[in-house]
């Protein structure tokens, strides 16, 4: 029994360090009973999620897991006896510049944090960020990536969203409302201007007709009768493949009618 004992409390060394059994051998039952536990609570606290919204909490339970490992471990190097505080205090210029250069990161998580917690973007979203336009198909601690209409990759920063102003255009619902301006020359029948665009919104495919595409007369212009053409769709990121055909369509319906789309003019009188 003594041997046993004396095994356990027995102290190793490897390379200066020395390495107690039985410090070690409760630093691994705490290391794997809180492995279980947070497994456990992960387990419970989710039973009840829909496929998508375990997708979006698992990086803060990843967060959650990282954190608590690395007091297990810190606790446990202490009561080894390896002095952390000295440790810390003759790196700490080296601390220093490793957290000025991992303050923008520490940013992205604790926004990445936020945006899982308060759901203010879900995968699906079409986002705008700092002008730049995609459609959400990941959302992790640090980034956020979406698809652009071009099928490019967006890679965002979540710090960008504590930075710049977030345009989520899905957020009440996925069908949007877009326009199209037009100008017509002074002198058009307006009333025809007007039915020409709504008959041209309603026989486009993508446009909804409930809500029914409308007609704004926007402004008098220096040179023309400017007007907006005022749809629905279901899928604003095709909102731009849209607008182009309405334009083409537009252009050739006006010419039929021998309807101007006027271009500014400048008369410069000499002396």
């Amino acid at each position: 029994m003594e041997r046993f004992i004396d095994f356990f409390t027995r102290n190793l060394s490897f390379g200066g360090v020395s390495l107690n059994i039985k410090l070690f051998l409760i630093f691994l039952f705490v290391f794997l009973s809180a492995r279980f536990i947070l497994r456990l609570f992960k387990k419970i606290v989710s039973r009840n999620f829909s496929a998508e919204r375990q997708g979006k909490f698992k990086p803060i339970f990843g967060f959650v897991n990282y954190s608590i490992y690395s007091i297990i471990i810190l606790l446990a190097l202490q009561n080894m006896g390896i002095e952390l505080t000295a440790v810390f205090a003759a790196s700490a210029a080296l601390l220093v510049g490793i957290g000025f250069a991992l303050q923008t990161f520490f940013q992205d998580i604790i926004s990445g944090v936020f945006i899982l917690i308060d759901q203010s973007v879900h995968v699906g979203d079409i986002i705008e960020v700092d002008g730049k336009v995609g459609k959400v198909q990941d959302i992790t601690l640090r980034t956020t990536r979406a698809v652009t209409i071009d099928n490019k990759v967006l890679i965002i920063p979540n710090h960008l969203y504590l930075t710049n102003t977030l345009y989520n255009w899905t957020e009440n619902g996925k069908i949007t409302r877009e326009r199209v301006k037009v100008s017509v020359a002074y002198g058009t029948d307006v009333a025809l201007v007007k039915q020409l665009l709504t008959d041209i919104a309603l026989e486009n495919k993508a446009v909804l007709k409930s809500p029914s595409p409308t007609v704004l007369f926007s402004d008098f212009g220096e040179s023309s009768l400017d007007f907006d053409l005022m749809f629905s769709l279901n899928n604003s990121f095709k909102a731009v493949p849209v607008q182009s055909e309405l334009r083409y369509e537009i252009y050739d319906t006006f010419s039929k009618h021998k309807i101007e789309i006027p271009f500014p003019q400048r008369v410069i009188h000499s002396t």
